[in-house]
């Protein structure tokens, strides 16, 4: 059993988002619990917290930090902790993790030897610093995605362009590519509802685990509306530490439970008191692939600013597919999309332009059962000094696949190096097409262009979805054209 199926199991039998932080701070320790011995102090006061507890959350949250302050005998004690938590509550070791020398051996460590279900991560490495934690597939990661300490502002809502995501939600956006959302989740601390609301837009699918959310005046309906997904789940609640030093704890536990489900209740009634749900523009003509393109722009293939084509010209937006060899599951929707257009073509051979497209050209090329070669950019001053890669025959006709069309000189740089070899090449298949008129002109060059998507297409169905605002979709009528957007 995976750490989110134990999970939901946990929340299901026990009706509860609640999580508790074990914690063994002294200065949070009730009066009634102090002794010359402060570990056996601790231990008891931890055990009374288990005990008052376990029926009452869906997870157990020990923070590795206050166990190393006391030394040896504070590891001794969260060896202890670890044992009492019942078997069918998940735990989650919240140690910020982030030296990447080391994360090979503590991931061995914290889920092998301590038999830890989750763990925290700090996500400034990278993916490196996650990856080895990812190889247990019964186990899984919160990455830190924000923090409410107020000096953190400088870093999290950096940069400040409103064209731009923040660090905060960058860290939201690319974690999702590290792990499926039965692997990783995100690790909250705010007490704005706005803030968890953008980075559950952001990452729809993942569990977050909600820090810093009781602060005076907050608000616990706003906070649930903000990060719950539609069916109600997907976020974790924390219990307040100083309910933990009450001697009540059970009966206090178990009123906050009841509050935060009476409010989960009420947001799943009202979301399914709605008979029809439309958005604010119509779907009923939905592009076939339209889910192809929220993945390009999700995963940061599609971005938007002022940027510089290699022809000079600036557009609003930038189109980088690099990305996609990163992402199996899309880079799979990809070569599907390409095979679609395949299928319908006539040739012997696929040939591949470099750089970008060499990926897809294998790709296609194993899906098809059909042999590949490809032009080279530059022709080496040693060896054969071939001008093309792969093996063929003279008369073969042979598919050009690239990635962008732009202006089609790449595309057409190729195909003329294929044909000086002997080869026949009359279609060339792209992903994507920049239009103003690039087709038109390989056409004239004796070449027909066929493409997955247009741009004003992708602008289109980013506007209707969401994804981007009016003002970005209105500067997209200034360079396409009038026909491209409705």
């Amino acid at each position: 059993m995976n750490f989110f199926d134990k999970l939901n199991g946990a929340i299901a039998q026990n009706q509860s988002l609640l999580f508790v932080g074990l914690d063994p701070n002294p200065e949070m320790m009730p009066l009634r619990y102090a002794s010359s011995d402060m570990i056996a102090a601790l231990w008891d006061w931890l055990q009374f917290i288990i005990s008052e507890t376990s029926d009452k959350v869906c997870a157990y949250k020990p923070t590795l930090g206050f166990y190393e302050a006391l030394g040896i005998p504070g590891l001794e004690l969260l060896y202890q902790t670890l044992t009492t938590i019942p078997a069918h509550i998940p735990i989650i070791l919240d140690a910020k993790h982030s030296d990447l020398n080391t994360s090979t051996v503590f991931a061995r460590t914290v889920f092998t030897e301590w038999g830890v279900d989750a763990i925290t991560l700090n996500p400034y490495a990278g993916q490196d610093q996650v990856v080895p934690f990812l190889v247990y597939p019964e186990k899984a990661v919160f990455v830190l995605c924000c923090t409410s300490n107020p000096a953190a502002v400088t870093f999290q809502q950096y940069p400040t362009n409103p064209n731009e995501l923040p660090l905060y939600l960058q860290v939201a956006k690319e974690s999702r590519n590290w792990g499926t959302p039965e692997q990783l989740g995100l690790e909250v601390g705010t007490t704005k509802p706005d803030i968890l609301a953008r980075i559950r837009t952001v990452a729809p699918e993942r569990m977050i685990m909600a820090r810093s959310i009781w602060a005076e005046g907050s608000n616990l309906s706003k906070i649930l509306s903000a990060g719950l997904t539609a069916n109600g789940d997907g976020l974790l609640i924390p219990v307040p530490q100083d309910i933990l030093a009450q001697s009540d704890l059970s009966k206090q536990v178990q009123s906050l439970q009841e509050e935060v489900n009476q409010v989960r209740d009420e947001i799943i009634r009202d979301a399914s008191s709605c008979s029809v749900w439309l958005p604010d523009v119509c779907f009923l003509n939905q592009h076939p692939y339209q889910e192809l393109i929220l993945q390009l722009y999700d995963i940061g293939c599609i971005m938007f600013g002022e940027f510089v084509q290699a022809s000079g010209a600036t557009f609003p937006y930038y189109i980088d597919l690099r990305k996609i060899i990163s992402t199996p599951q899309i880079f799979n929707h990809v070569l599907s999309a390409y095979e679609d257009i395949l299928q319908t073509l006539k040739f012997d051979r696929i040939a591949g332009i470099p750089y970008g497209s060499l990926p897809t050209a294998t790709g296609l090329s194993l899906r098809l059962h059909c042999p590949m070669i490809f032009p080279r950019k530059e022709v080496k001053a040693h060896g054969t000094r071939k001008l093309i890669e792969g093996n063929f025959n003279p008369g073969e006709k042979v598919v050009v696949v690239d990635d962008i069309l732009i202006s089609g000189k790449s595309a057409m740089e190729g195909a003329e190096k294929l044909k000086s070899a002997g080869l026949n090449v009359d279609d060339i298949v792209v992903l994507i097409d920049h239009e103003k008129g690039v087709k038109d002109r390989l056409r004239e060059n004796g070449y027909q262009a066929h493409s997955v998507l247009g741009v004003s297409e992708i602008i289109e169905t980013l506007y209707q979805a969401g994804r981007i605002n009016e003002e970005q979709f209105n500067a997209f009528t200034e360079i396409l054209p009038s026909r491209a957007l409705g």
